[in-house]
Order: C-alpha cells, then structure tokens, then sequence
C-alpha cells in the first residue's frame, strides 16, 4: 500500500467514521434533551456499556488485533487458504459468543454491579438490569462484524466496514424520533423509562443491520463466510496464542474504563456527564486515531512480511504526522473552550447549566489526553503487524496501575473528575512505554526526519490557535448565551479556530496547505 493509498484508505475510514460520530453525537444531544442526566440515562449508558466493553475485549482487543496481521499475510500468499481461515474464525466466534451472550443475560445483575455499584441501592439498578438483557446480544453481532470488517480492511476494501458504525447511531435516532413521537409531551414523567426502552432495544437491532451490511460486502468480495460446526485448527490455535494477550490487554483498558464508572456511579449524575464528554472527544478521535489503526495495521503487515523496512518507515511517520496534524487542533479547542460547546450543543431541555459545567470539567481532562489516545492507535500496529501482542499487554497492565491509583485516590479530593484524569494520564502512561518498546524494532518503528521537523511546529500552531479561541470565546460571551445567536457565535469560533490553525501551520511550517489538497485529491 503506498502512500496515496494509505491516504485514501484513511479518508475513507476516517470519513465514514467522522459520519457515523456525527450521528452519535446527534444522537446524544437528543438522549441529553429527553432524558439528562438522570437515572434512566445513566441506567441506558451502563446497561449500553457493557456489550461495547466485551466487544472491545473480544473483537478489537483480541480477534483484530491478532486476526488481521495472519489473515493479511494469508491473502498475500494463497486468498483460498486466506479464505478458509476466516471462516473458522467466523465460525469460532459465533459459537464462543453465543455462548458467552447467553451466560451475561442470566448473570446480567452481578455485571451491572461490577460496572456500576453505587446503583445498588437506588432506581437505577433494576432499570439497568432490564436494559441490559436487552442490550447484551449485541456483543454477538458486533463481534462478528468486526471480524467480517477485519477482513474487508485486509483485503483493502474499507468502505463498507466503515460505513457500517452509522448504522447503530441511525436506527438509535429512528428509536428516539418515535419515541417522542409517542410520549415525547410526558417526558420528566413515569413514560420517560420508556426512552430507554426504545434505545436499549435499538441496540441489538443496530448489531444485526451492521453485521449484514458487512456480510454482503464480504460475499460481493469473494468471502463467502457462513454458520457450521467450529473445528480447532492449527491456524485457529496460533490464533489464539497470538489472540489472549491481546483479549488480556483489551482487557486491561475495560478494567479502566470500569474503575471510572464505578467511581463515578457514587456522584448522582457523574456516569452521564463523563459519557457526554466522551462522545464529544470521540469525533476527533473516532475520525483519525481509529482511522489510522485500522489502516496501517495491514498496510504494516505486508511491509513487514516483504521486508520493506523503508516502506515500513514512511507508513508510520506519515500516519503520526497526519493523525497529529488534525487531532493537536481538537485537543487544544477542547482544552480552549470545552463550556461553549457543551452548552451550545447538549444545554437544553432535562439538561441544564449544572450539567453542562460540570460535562465540560470532564471534556477539557479528556482533551489533554486526545494526542496520547491517537498515538496509541498508531504506536499499536508497529507491535501487532509483528505478531508481538504480549509487550503491549504488559504496558496496559502499568497503565491499569496508574488508572486506578488516581481514579481511586483522586475521587475524595477532586469528586467524579477524578475518573477523567485517570483515563488521560493512564493514555499517557501507555504512549510513553509504547514509544520506549518500539526503539529496538528497527528503522520502520523510527519517525523520519521530516515527521521530526514538522511536529513541533504543528503543536505551536495549535497553541496560537488555542490562545484565539480562548480571546473570542470571553468576547462571544453573550451571543455563546443567547438561545438563537448561539449556534451562530459556535460556528463562528470554529470557523476562525479552523483558519487560525491551517493559517498558523502553514506559516510555521509544520505542514503545507498544498499536501492536503494533493493527497485528499488522491484520496477520491
């Protein structure tokens, strides 16, 4: 995959993924009007979580990541052994989590008490327990999408698995649209549970039209993957050797996310705010640090597998020169001005100026640590393209450490932002160990002397961008809190942060304008 390539692989992805975030964020803009951050939301968000957290353990953190480099190399050698390999990963898959949704719905109490105990004693227990039966057979759907899209991105073919996300968020906005069709004059009263009703049953319907669309992709690709009896074969073996690290340190990264919601289902309101806030910084990093894992993984794979260390090289430092390229200008804006945009974007209806403080407090922690998010997703593959998913199993286990010492130690003292800083630190914690493994991998685990030069330059154009906006953000004050200029006084801060910073990079020289026009060209 050469670089045009690489680029247009990303823009797809990217693009597609930025969509999909676009209708998430819509999606919880009208979850924050009908609902809050009261208990039936946060009752939804845990209920919802825990099919994402296992997906993320079984499907990205294991499967993928294990799954991609030995099916890429396949395809390169032999596409009908490549083939066969696939399918009884398919197959394996489908039987292992079957089994695995069947057990989480009988045992869905003890999860959700282990996701969130603070709800033992209140409402939102039993509304949680219910949702998630619901919700819980997702993580079968989803897992098996995930692994048909690692198949079609092996294979070069990333439209349809990274259309496939907007799915969900779409049939998320058909459930609430007829939800306020029907009750939406009562909500604050008892029919509001039925909001999340409707949602949690949106999410298995979301699973089963993702992995559709990625299974008729994946026939009209020549992938003709099917239900039969599993069989444990020697590739599905080394699959799993390869696989359990990684499902371990996948794991490890759902054990961070699960210190936060346990510390923050202490603070009423707390699990809403931090979930607000996450899906506001997903669209950077949904948009470019996803992208770019998704396609350098086996772009990484084939390079290393010929031999092409310089090819090797190039892929990686264009990928963090592009990923940093656009996510320094999200950190430093969420950083800027995080009170604008919550309260311009989520401060209506069940979701008032307490909400929207305190949803900021969060966003601005996570903003610090968007770069270190984004890095990760770039670092990762220079490990698992060499089929070495045991060292970063080891590096999230010392970035579990950090994670729970500051959530735990920090939430008497500082109250629910405490889980917010233990996630940024424990990212960054994880970066700065995976950056220090990658030195004795040779010249394609090196950025080039370009990426060197430019970096710098770009994270000085952000801060003078940052500095802009922070200036207009005090003197758009009063338009920011008006009901009707306030969309106007957002778009323009945006508007004139976007030009600051292209402007500013451009003259600093941390990139050229021309590059981005040449390559986003190439792209289409």
């Amino acid at each position: 995959m050469k670089a045009p390539t690489l680029i247009r692989g990303f823009v797809t992805v990217g693009g597609w993924t930025l969509l999909s975030r676009v209708f998430g964020f819509v999606r919880d803009i009208a979850i924050a009007a009908a609902l809050g951050a009261g208990p039936v939301a946060e009752a939804f968000l845990v209920a919802f979580s825990l099919p994402n957290m296992f997906r993320r353990f079984f499907a990205e953190g294991a499967f993928n990541m294990a799954f991609v480099p030995l099916f890429s190399k396949k395809l390169e050698a032999d596409a009908d052994e490549a083939e066969i390999f696939a399918q009884d990963a398919f197959a394996g898959m489908a039987f292992l989590l079957t089994l695995f949704s069947v057990v989480g719905i009988l045992l869905m109490p003890l999860l959700v008490i282990a996701m969130a105990s603070g709800f033992l004693e209140d409402e939102r227990f039993p509304l949680a327990v219910a949702y998630g039966r619901i919700a819980f057979p997702y993580i079968l759907f989803i897992s098996l999408a995930a692994l048909l899209s690692g198949v079609l991105n092996a294979a070069g073919r990333f439209l349809a698995a990274a259309a496939a996300p907007a799915l969900l968020n779409m049939i998320f906005l058909a459930a609430l649209a007829i939800g306020w069709a029907l009750f939406g004059d009562r909500v604050g009263e008892a029919p509001v549970e039925r909001f999340g009703l409707a949602l949690a049953w949106a999410v298995p319907v979301g699973g089963v039209a993702q992995l559709a669309l990625v299974w008729i992709a994946a026939r009209r690709a020549g992938f003709r993957l099917a239900l039969r009896r599993p069989r444990l074969t020697p590739d599905l073996r080394r699959l799993f050797r390869i696989a359990v690290p990684a499902a371990l340190a996948g794991g490890v990264v759902q054990v961070n996310l699960l210190v936060g919601r346990q510390v923050a289902s202490f603070f009423d309101g707390a699990v809403a705010w931090l979930n607000y806030a996450d899906r506001l910084y997903q669209l950077p990093l949904g948009t470019v640090g996803i992208a770019i894992g998704i396609v350098l993984l086996p772009d990484l794979s084939r390079r290393l597998a010929a031999g092409d260390e310089a090819g090797g090289q190039d892929a990686f430092s264009r990928a963090v020169e592009l990923s940093l390229a656009l996510t320094l200008p999200a950190a430093v804006a969420l950083v800027a001005i995080p009170l604008p945009l919550i309260s311009v974007l989520f401060e209506r209806g069940a979701f008032d100026a307490q909400d929207s403080a305190a949803t900021a407090t969060a966003l601005a922690i996570y903003g610090l640590g968007l770069p270190a998010f984004v890095l990760q997703k770039a670092l990762q593959p220079l490990y698992y393209a060499r089929e070495n998913t045991r060292t970063p199993f080891n590096y999230a286990l010392v970035a579990m450490a950090v994670n729970a010492a500051v959530a735990v130690g920090l939430a008497p003292v500082i109250g629910f932002s405490a889980a917010a800083w233990a996630t940024t630190l424990a990212a960054w914690a994880m970066v700065a160990l995976l950056w220090r493994g990658a030195r004795g991998m040779g010249a394609a685990a090196e950025l080039d002397s370009r990426a060197r030069r430019r970096l710098p330059r770009m994270f000085a154009a952000a801060l003078g961008m940052g500095a802009l906006l922070y200036g207009l953000a005090l003197l758009l004050a009063q338009p920011l809190g008006t009901p009707v200029w306030r969309y106007v006084a957002l778009a323009g801060l945006v508007a004139a942060g976007m030009a600051a910073y292209f402007a500013l990079g451009h003259l600093f020289g941390g990139f050229r304008l021309s590059e981005f026009r040449r390559n986003f060209r190439r792209a289409r």
